[in-house]
């Protein structure tokens, strides 16, 4: 036991599951096999059930009997992506990090091609797609568009054509946890920390089984989170907007006056209804886009918990994970998620060691 208590997995594998009952198998069988490859044994595949209403909680639990690297971790109920992805870095005790979707679309066999790159002296490695088969024309374009777009409105250099598939360094994950937002852009939070970030270019495959987990109104809402995360520039345009519209309301009443000092007023509302719409239009506009910002303010002033975690499944066995905040300090997380695992609580590490493992405060 005392190898577990006190040794950190080289490798965790993170993977935010909803309704993938149909590819979780395929996906565990290939992702162990690239973990064996790199790590022996040294490694944990945390995998998400983000509130799932299919049978992949009870995979992931019945798989854990036999895989004694498979740890289930169950939300209370559905979170979203980007914060089922969080929890289960949350849970995480590897030195390194390996955050991917369970639809591979992203191959976890490019383990083998990340972990050399970041015994160089990366941080994080990130994948970045030089094609993405199985996506309709207008998935591409949109995708393409946004990032385009993302680029120009935020200061955060923030890669084309990557996703959350990236390898990360355990101090970049310990970061990346103690940012409190509830709002999250993992992409981008990633991008914010900096350090030495490494591109691996790679084809993406068509998805294995199943359905896209995000359809037009969820794209839309990622892309707003996105760019109300990461940049002021629309509160910045609805006040630039503002300005020319009142610019073009003067000019307006310039045209009023003289037409009607030299007699050509015309009788009717047409033109009238028109201008009043125009102005209301740009107000309500302008009304939104602070709404949407005032909106995640208020969220963030509440201090909810960023997710709630039902249970944590390790070799079969469910045990309930008890109080797991993300901004936990790194040894108070720890501490938790092992207990949950049922593992003693090893000797408390001193600030120094924990500092220079983690490159945070302890």
């Amino acid at each position: 036991m005392t190898d577990d208590r006190l040794a950190s997995p080289h490798l965790s594998i993170v993977v935010p599951c909803f309704n993938e009952e149909s590819g979780i198998d395929e996906f565990l069988r290939r992702a162990v096999l690239a973990a064996t490859a790199v790590a022996g044994q040294n490694f944990e595949i945390i995998a998400v059930d983000d509130g799932s209403s299919d049978a992949t909680w009870d995979i992931i639990s019945s798989r854990s009997c036999d895989l004694s690297n498979l740890v289930g971790v169950r939300l209370m109920r559905n979170h979203g992506h980007q914060i089922a992805a969080t929890a289960g870095l949350a849970v995480a005790r590897g030195e390194r990090v390996l955050l991917i979707d369970a639809d591979l679309q992203d191959p976890p066999e490019l383990l083998l091609m990340m972990m050399p790159i970041m015994d160089k002296g990366a941080d994080v490695v990130y994948g970045q797609r030089s094609s993405r088969a199985g996506e309709t024309r207008f998935k591409l374009l949109t995708a393409a568009m946004f990032y385009r777009l993302l680029g120009r409105l935020t200061s955060v250099p923030i890669p084309h054509d990557t996703g959350d598939f990236r390898l990360m360094s355990r101090r970049v994950v310990d970061i990346l946890l103690a940012m409190p937002e509830r709002d999250r852009f993992i992409r981008g939070m990633v991008s914010w920390v900096g350090g030495r970030q490494v591109a691996l270019p790679y084809e993406r495959d068509a998805r294995f089984a199943g359905e896209t987990k995000y359809p037009l109104r969820k794209m839309i809402h990622f892309a707003v989170d996105a760019i109300t995360s990461f940049s002021t520039i629309p509160l910045r345009i609805a006040t630039w907007v503002g300005f020319m519209s009142a610019m073009i309301a003067a000019a307006l009443v310039v045209y009023t006056l003289v037409q009607w000092f030299a007699g050509n007023t015309v009788a009717g509302w047409s033109s009238l209804m028109a201008t009043v719409a125009f102005f209301f239009s740009i107000q309500f506009i302008g009304m939104g886009i602070i709404g949407e910002y005032l909106g995640r303010l208020v969220q963030e002033a509440k201090q909810r918990p960023m997710f709630m975690v039902d249970c944590i499944n390790r070799g079969g066995v469910s045990r309930p994970l008890g109080i797991l905040s993300a901004d936990m300090r790194p040894s108070e997380r720890r501490a938790a998620v092992e207990r949950a695992f049922g593992i003693e609580a090893a000797p408390t590490a001193s600030a120094q060691d924990i500092n220079r493992r983690t490159g945070t405060d302890a």
